[in-house]
């Protein structure tokens, strides 16, 4: 009796380690689209205190500001896609968790 038990301990052991070792691979399978597009916003424009040294740099500082408006509208629409991408990824989940359910449900 006690050989059966310790079969049956032996079993369940394997059983979690294999559903332990599916979970790892899973989750080191779908990292890699968690972090699909990562958007960076710009830095803002630097303008020094000083009213001499802002007409000192007046051309540096326009630039600046030109590169800043720039790119956070390209900021702007890399956030509308990582929106779009991360809905659509919901929603595919939500699809494939009603099919899991309904596959446990049998």
């Amino acid at each position: 009796m006690r050989l059966i038990k310790k079969l049956k301990g032996l079993r369940n052991l394997r059983l979690i380690r294999a559903c332990a070792s599916q979970a790892i691979l899973l989750l080191f399978l779908s990292t890699g689209h968690a972090s699909a597009e990562s958007c960076l916003a710009p830095n803002r424009p630097y303008v020094p205190g000083d009213a001499e040294a802002t007409r000192d740099y007046a051309d540096f500082i326009r630039r600046d500001f030109e590169l800043y408006i720039r790119d956070i509208q390209s900021y702007f629409r890399c956030l509308e896609a990582e929106r779009a991408r991360a809905f659509e990824e919901a929603r595919e989940v939500s699809e494939e968790y009603g099919r899991f359910l309904k596959t446990i449900d049998r």
